[in-house]
């Protein structure tokens, strides 16, 4: 019953459009796309992006281990992946503050043990959940899960700090994150020109330069590009990783002449694509690997 419900819904999903859309640059149906000199890596946003409902239909929740395999399926040469802290300090991959937007749980992921995050099923709705049947994992078991060694992809961990469940006044749990991140990543042996660990926050950042001296790290930038950029400078990050909102080419090209390699996360739509592609950047983590992929003339693998 639950493949033939799956095989309906897709039908459904294929007969109004929802599984495909027009490959277009800028406005103009019609114009050649421009690959840059400069390769881009490929990354899937979360894996293979959010839920949604078109352009293209998702039904893989961001950063389950579905969503990754997936994006590096269709050929990403990497993957972002959103990581948060237990209650007993175990790096655990999710992306949004709360458990209730996606997930049979409530409240925060620190306030679960890493043993009752891993009974937490992910809940997208009805018809998302007919696509799969992913459950909340531990970072360990996911990079247990992909290649190693000199067949690693490429892995941006991002490092989702806000705590909104958290008392007023509360200690920031930061730097038990850095720590239980470090402990964790050193017992893989990924190669450093495959890994970024990339935050919003300097001070968590300039830990992990003490702790992981050999793997880059990157400055998030969502708002005042000029201020992050100066403050990435000023703090010695390898890569400023900004919004799909915020980037611009002249941007782009202002990160890397101070020495940054330049990362932006976002893009769905072929024109949203488009438009960052323009950008030049080294890296986007991208919501549509396969959109991304097309337009820079390279193949999508069959899953």
């Amino acid at each position: 019953m639950l493949l033939k419900n799956k095989l309906l819904v897709a039908g459904l999903l294929a007969t109004v459009g929802l599984g495909g859309h027009k490959h277009l640059l800028g406005d103009d149906p019609g114009a050649s796309r421009q690959v840059p000199a400069r390769p881009i890596m490929v990354l899937g946003h979360a894996g293979s992006g959010f839920f949604t409902p078109i352009n293209p239909f998702n039904p893989l929740p961001p950063s389950s281990l579905a969503g990754l395999q997936r994006a590096l399926a269709r050929g990403a040469d990497g993957i972002e992946i959103d990581v948060r802290l237990s209650r007993d300090s175990v790096p655990f991959v999710y992306h949004d503050p709360t458990l209730n937007s996606m997930s049979t749980g409530e409240g925060c992921v620190s306030q679960y043990t890493a043993a009752e995050l891993e009974k937490l099923a992910y809940r997208g709705g009805m018809i998302y959940d007919l696509f799969h049947d992913e459950h909340l994992m531990r970072l360990q078991t996911v990079l247990d899960q992909l290649p190693s060694g000199a067949q690693a992809p490429a892995i941006h961990v991002d490092l989702h700090e806000d705590e909104v469940c958290a008392a007023p006044r509360s200690p920031s749990r930061s730097p038990v994150l850095a720590r239980a991140l470090a402990r964790l990543l050193r017992t893989y042996s990924i190669p450093p020109d495959r890994l970024l660990v990339l935050s919003g926050r300097p001070a968590t950042l300039r830990q992990l330069r003490t702790l992981l001296p050999q793997v880059p790290l990157g400055l998030e930038i969502t708002q005042n590009f000029d201020a992050g950029l100066q403050r990435a400078i000023r703090e010695k990050m390898q890569a400023v990783v900004v919004s799909k909102d915020v980037i611009t080419p002249e941007r782009s090209t202002q990160a890397q002449a101070a020495g940054l390699q330049v990362v932006v996360f976002g893009g769905r739509s072929a024109k949203a694509v488009a438009r960052l592609v323009r950008c030049h950047p080294d890296a986007i983590e991208v919501d549509n690997v396969p959109e991304l992929l097309t337009q820079l003339g390279r193949p999508v693998e069959q899953e």
